[in-house]
Parts: C-alpha cells; structure tokens; sequence
C-alpha cells in the first residue's frame, strides 16, 4: 500500500511539475502550429493531384528517377540536419518499392541514428564559440524547454511533428544524458509506424 501511495505521490508531484513550467502548454502549442503546415501540405498535395501531376505519378517519378540509396542519404542528411524534408514523403516512397515495410523500417532506422548523430553534433557545437553562440540565439527556447523538461521533450519530438534533431541536438548541448536520448528515442519507431498505416492506407 505504501509503495502504491508513493508511486501516485510522485506522479501527482510530476504532473504538477509539468503543468506549472507549462509543459502541456508547449505540447499544445506545438500541436496547433503543425495543424497549418500539415493542412497547407495537403492542399498543395490535393491542387497537385488535380491539375498537375497525381501523387502516384509523383511518387513513382520519385522511385523511377533515384536509386534507393540516394534516397536513404538524403532523409538521413535531412534527419541529422535538422529535419529539412518532412519524413512523410519518405515514408510514401516507401509503399511504392518491392519492399514496403523493410524500407520503412530502414527509414525508422536512419531517422533514430540520425537524432543520435545529432545529439553529438549538440555536443561538438559547444567546442566551437562562434556557432555555439549563434545557435544558443536561435534555438534558445529549445534549450530552454529541454534543460526543464528532458526526456519527454525528446519524446515529443519523436512522436510528433516536431524537429527531432532539433531536439536532440538541444539536449547534447545542454549535456542531457545520452542513455535518455537513447531511449526516450525509440519512440520514433512508433511515430513511423503510425504514419505508414496512414499514408499507406492513402498511398495505392
């Protein structure tokens, strides 16, 4: 019973927590701005469909034209670098290859490496004073938010759509333990997984 008491205790004290340094707040927020963005991309994907070329065409355009590997490096540049490309479009790509699902989990794959990668980066910046310096002005809320809330900002960031290199690369500079990265990570896989059955289910 103690021990029951405690566990409930401690969560009602993190709960508090997050509720006061406004976690859920920032999670909130972060979920109504990517609501524009997604509702933009389906329209100009919807306009394109209609009177350009289809999606299909797209994609099989995509598939005919580069190789698997070219396309593997680039989401794993992109993934490492910030988040340059939405993965969506990979995880399109990946319906229209011989191997779906093992190409998906090659993408999920890269996408964690990649978060790791840049967890790294996030420490290298600190040895480096004029990057160090600019990148604490331009991802000041980000460190902010990771300092306070760790690794479950880091997994948000692997659930949602929101740059997980980002936040990786604010946890490396702010030191946060790598073992955290590492699993609070793993959450990618799921995010890719959810998606695909989306996407794939859209996707002929």
């Amino acid at each position: 019973m103690k021990t029951k008491v405690r566990k409930k205790s401690k969560l009602k004290l993190l709960h508090q927590y997050y509720s006061y340094t406004g976690f859920y707040t920032y999670v909130g927020n972060s979920l109504k701005k990517t609501i524009i963005p997604i509702v933009f991309i389906i329209l100009i994907l919807y306009l394109f469909n209609k009177y350009v070329f289809t999606i299909e065409d797209g994609l099989n355009f995509l598939t005919e034209t580069f190789s698997k590997t070219g396309v593997l490096i680039s989401f794993f540049i992109s993934e490492t670098l910030l988040g340059l490309i939405p993965p969506e479009i990979f995880i399109a790509w990946s319906k229209k290859t011989t191997s779906p699902i093992i190409n998906l989990s090659i993408l999920a794959s890269l996408s964690y490496v990649g978060g790791i990668l840049s967890f790294f980066i996030g420490k290298v910046i600190l040895r480096i004073n004029s990057v160090k310096n600019y990148l604490e002005i331009k991802m000041a809320k980000q460190l902010k938010n990771t300092s306070k809330w760790g690794g479950f900002l880091i997994l948000i960031g692997a659930l949602l759509p929101v740059p997980f290199s980002i936040t990786c690369m604010a946890a490396g500079m702010i030191k946060y333990p790598l073992k955290g990265v590492v699993l609070f990570g793993l959450f990618r896989f799921v995010r890719f997984a959810l998606y695909a059955w989306a996407i794939y289910s859209v996707v002929i």
